[in-house]
């Protein structure tokens, strides 16, 4: 039986949220890199192209400096249709993502890049489904006055008080959180990563 080796990965994501992701799989990141880039769609993108594209450009900024190591790296795009709701920046924004999404389906695009020690690249997209109920302007109201929208896709997020406006869900509940474990799992364990069960507090 082969040993089993520990390799270095670097989160190419300053997301709490990713990092708090891995952790449920056992695993640690060697580094937390941010990846700046700009974000803006290109004229006619669609959706999933958009959080497919935003997350490999995301890990190969990173493995230019690090190639040595395994990369992840993933994007969240929440759309309507064709059109792309912002990651909210001002109440406004917020506001207007909760307005249309109110009583309505709409999908959450996971990009996810993976560049392993080796150089391949390796890229998935994970579409998960999502209605809120109908949202009166006293929840939308009570929901901005929480701050949980800002910086994130579609101004909500699943994880926190928006859960109780959710009336289905279709898909990866990790996707909308900010990266779905499925698909991580089984690209690092198809690429010799090996994954550490994570400890259990039986109290």
């Amino acid at each position: 039986m082969k040993n089993k080796i520990h390799k270095d990965l670097i989160l190419a994501s300053a997301s709490p949220r990713r990092v708090q992701l891995l952790e449920q799989l056992g695993i640690k990141p060697k580094e937390i890199i941010s990846a700046n880039i700009d974000e803006t769609p290109l004229k006619g993108e669609l959706p999933r192209d958009l959080a497919l594209r935003l997350a490999k450009e995301k890990a190969m900024t990173i493995f230019k400096d690090n190639k040595y190591s395994f990369i992840i790296a993933g994007d969240t795009v929440v759309a309507c249709g064709r059109r792309i709701l912002p990651k909210a920046k001002t109440e406004k924004e917020a506001r207007n993502c909760l307005s249309l999404l109110s009583a309505r389906r709409h999908h959450v695009y996971g990009g996810i890049c993976v560049i392993t020690d080796s150089g391949k690249t390796i890229t998935r997209i994970c579409d998960t489904i999502v209605k809120f109920k109908r949202l009166s302007p006293q929840e939308i109201d009570e929901y901005i006055k929480t701050g949980e929208w800002q910086g994130k896709a579609g101004g909500y997020a699943i994880q926190g008080l928006a859960a109780g406006y959710i009336s289905f869900t279709q898909g990866s509940y990790s996707n909308v959180v900010g990266l779905s474990l499925y698909d991580i799992m089984q690209i690092l364990r198809g690429n010799g990563f090996f994954i550490s069960p994570p400890s259990i507090n039986m109290g």
